[in-house]
């Protein structure tokens, strides 16, 4: 299956480094990033099926990560002031034994826990994130599994704690669901907003912690990635660049979005589309209509 400018579009591939990846195909996968890493549906999952859907070789994981510095941008932009509170506090705090305990300083402490486990499993699976789990009927596998498991949060979480009732326990229990989305197909946000429902947070605000606990687990991942953009066959820093900055816009769109909408309604459209994606990429591969690697 393939975009009906497929034949035509090397002629604006843009050939930066050793990429034959083109602008039109960073475009759309900058949008692609931008308006599914907030929304609880997998980006790094989306990122591998649409170009297989699209006929378009695999990216890889280096432009993955790297292209979520964009939507690193606009989260920090959207949460700018949060950020600003919380990060400011935590420093101050140091040497002010008064500050210690107000929210903004504790949240710094708690969104650092919370970030541990992805670091360190990130670095010890760094092979098999790149390569072996980027199986498309893993990722289907994985948009169906996390969907069912996104209904069940939502049903049985008992939603009566805000943001400011985070502790110890609660960040190290996102981090770790946080660590699951190094699968792709299982969705950072759907895994640390369910992690969220699970522990009793309020709808908007387990994405809120989530949006906040994206930046520092990205940020590393996207500068660690970097090292690689415009090697071997991976796609060069120009073409890179034009999907950061589409990224940047769709995913400011996709947080204020996400936001207002969680406040009146379920997670029940995303566990729909998660499932049946995930049932139309296991018949497609299955078919051989797209291949699964």
């Amino acid at each position: 299956m393939m975009l009906p400018w497929r034949d035509g579009e090397r002629q604006v591939t843009a050939h930066v480094g050793n990429s034959d990846v083109s602008i039109i195909e960073a475009i759309v996968l900058g949008l692609v990033q931008g308006l599914t890493e907030f929304l609880p549906i997998s980006s790094s999952g989306h990122l591998r099926v649409v170009p297989a859907l699209a006929g378009w070789e695999d990216p890889g994981a280096a432009f993955t990560a790297v292209v979520q510095l964009g939507t690193m941008a606009a989260v920090l932009v959207y949460f700018r002031r949060d950020l600003w509170d919380i990060g400011s506090s935590w420093l101050r705090a140091w040497w002010t034994p008064a500050l210690r305990s107000t929210r903004q300083t504790r949240l710094g402490w708690y969104l650092i826990i919370a970030t541990i486990p992805i670091s360190v499993l990130g670095l010890v699976f760094a092979d098999q994130i790149e390569t072996g789990v980027r199986d498309v009927r893993l990722v289907a596998t994985m948009l169906i599994l996390f969907g069912l498991v996104m209904a069940l949060a939502d049903r049985i979480g008992s939603r009566s704690k805000s943001i400011d009732e985070v502790t110890t326990r609660d960040g190290v229990g996102i981090g770790f669901a946080q660590a699951l989305a190094l699968v792709p197909g299982v969705s950072r946000s759907g895994a640390t907003i369910s992690a969220g429902l699970f522990l009793g947070y309020r709808r908007a605000d387990a994405a809120r912690f989530s949006f906040l606990l994206s930046v520092p687990a990205v940020v590393l991942s996207g500068l660690f990635e970097m090292r690689n953009i415009g090697a071997g066959d991976g796609p060069g820093l120009g073409v890179t660049a034009v999907g950061v900055v589409v990224a940047f816009v769709a995913g400011y769109a996709s947080i204020a979005w996400l936001l207002r909408w969680l406040t009146s309604h379920t997670l029940t459209v995303f566990v729909v589309y998660r499932v049946v994606l995930g049932v139309v990429l296991l018949v497609l591969v299955a078919s051989g209509t797209i291949a699964a690697n």
